[in-house]
């Protein structure tokens, strides 16, 4: 086991130590801002006037706002929660800034990604559409063996994450509730055994009606937090840009670890760049794919500029009441204790709950859609969904920050594979982006090239 965690080690010292992920999604992410004409500022009013926009619905495939939500629940999971409170605990306030950039710049390249996988997406023997980084890797640069190494490290990844989501869950469900951490393990295999164990669909209806409502519920608490503390808003705006340059600490090493722990967490949470969401978008039944594209954009901005700024909000508005040294979920709750009380532990494992679930139910999504891939074969669907229950249930049992390790390594990986793909193939994206706005949105729909693949 030590010299498997000193492999993994020091390819993440690598990975992100080295911060070769964060040139690699900052500069991908700039030039598919400006090679899209910032898409993703341009026609920001049009995403959201996509969301609600009804499509024709067809057996096995998804419609765009379920899409939307099986992406988003990965999204908006516990990284928003974890992901965050990490990044401050480690980074500071500064971190936040460097999630807002990633984010506005990787919405661009979730638009790249999430067009190509509609474009070179596939029908599977039951007429359903499958899709993702793995297929426009084989189909778009006739690659079949990325394809297959994506798939691995994704697995890589998302064991880690499943590990890392249950444990968040039962610790909090034991802080709150003062239940036992081996039963909430137990109970939380069995809810999402009852899910999985069926179509893809089924997946995609169960969290079109959790993410919108865990998304009101944390927000509306939120909301309320700010407004009771909204003379020390400026204040706290002001100490998250300060920090982001080093300007409390001085330019120097401090600066690398604010910028290191922003990208890496805001990755962590908004996918954006990796390669999970479009497997998910893909899936999506939308007569162009610049549509689908577009709302995964959008996902981004709901990611982290709601989401995680949401949670930054609640530990730095605490006026440095929080004591320093605390991190994970145990600063969280400590931090909507002070807000509103006693009331604040049980509110943040209700919810970590809901986003948690959410994620695991997401990222099973991901895994058959990727295994689909290698084979349509029930077996190895069913193989995959064993392996995810087992990872939930190891990962319920106690806390392991090699599992932390392990899942920003898949990421890592995942992403610099996802890169070689979409880096060469964005010109079919920005073809039809460039057919999208010249005659979708001028209404000459006649001329539209439809989306028939």
């Amino acid at each position: 086991m030590e010299i498997l965690e000193s492999i993994v080690n020091f390819f993440n010292g690598i990975l992100w130590g080295k911060n070769l992920l964060v040139y690699l999604l900052i500069g991908g992410g700039i030039l598919f801002s400006i090679k899209t004409s910032f898409v993703q500022v341009r026609l920001f009013k049009h995403m959201i006037e996509l969301l609600g926009e009804k499509s024709e619905k067809i057996d096995g495939n998804l419609s765009s706002f379920q899409a939307f939500c099986v992406s988003t629940a990965t999204r908006v999971g516990a990284g928003n929660l974890v992901g965050v409170v990490s990044a401050l605990s480690i980074g500071g306030a500064g971190a936040v800034f460097w999630m807002w950039v990633v984010a506005l710049l990787g919405s661009a390249t979730a638009f790249i990604e999430t067009t190509l996988a509609m474009v070179y997406r596939e029908k599977n023997e039951n007429g359903e559409f499958i899709g993702g980084p793995a297929f426009y890797l084989k189909n778009g640069l006739n690659k079949k063996t990325l394809g297959f190494v994506f798939m691995g490290t994704g697995l890589i990844c998302w064991a880690g994450v499943l590990q890392i989501v249950s444990n968040s869950v039962t610790e909090s469900f034991k802080v709150a509730f003062n239940i036992d951490m081996k039963l909430m393990s137990i109970i939380l295999v069995i809810i999402s055994s009852l899910v999985i164990f069926g179509k893809k669909e089924k997946i995609a209806k169960v969290l079109d009606k959790i993410v919108p409502l865990m998304a009101l519920l944390y927000l509306g608490a939120v909301f309320f937090i700010i407004f009771r503390n909204i003379n020390l808003l400026p204040g706290v705006i002001k100490l998250i840009v300060s920090e982001a340059f080093g300007i409390k600490e001085g330019i120097g090493g401090a600066i690398g670890v604010v910028v290191m722990q922003g990208v890496k967490r805001g990755l962590f949470s908004n996918e954006a760049g990796t390669g999970s969401a479009p497997c998910a978008a893909a899936s999506a039944n939308v007569d162009h794919p610049v549509k689908q594209g577009l709302i995964q954009s959008l996902g981004v901005f709901v990611d982290t500029f709601v989401i995680c700024t949401a949670t930054a909000m609640v530990v730095l508005l605490t006026d440095g009441q929080i004591i320093k040294g605390l991190g994970g979920m145990e600063l969280l709750q400590v931090a909507f204790n002070y807000h509103i009380g006693s009331m604040g532990k049980i509110f943040i494992a209700i919810i970590l709950f809901l986003f948690s679930f959410s994620t695991l139910l997401g990222i099973c999504f991901y895994g058959q859609v990727n295994v689909e891939f290698c084979s349509n074969k029930k077996i190895y669907k069913n193989l995959f969904k064993i392996f995810a229950l087992s990872m939930i249930f190891l990962g319920g049992l106690h806390q392991n920050i090699f599992m932390w390790n392990l899942a920003d390594l898949g990421l890592g990986l995942m992403t610099i594979v996802n890169f070689i793909g979409i880096v060469p193939l964005r010109n079919v994206a920005l073809e039809e982006l460039n057919n999208y706005e010249k005659i979708y949105l001028k209404k000459n729909i006649k001329n539209l090239k439809l989306f028939t693949k």
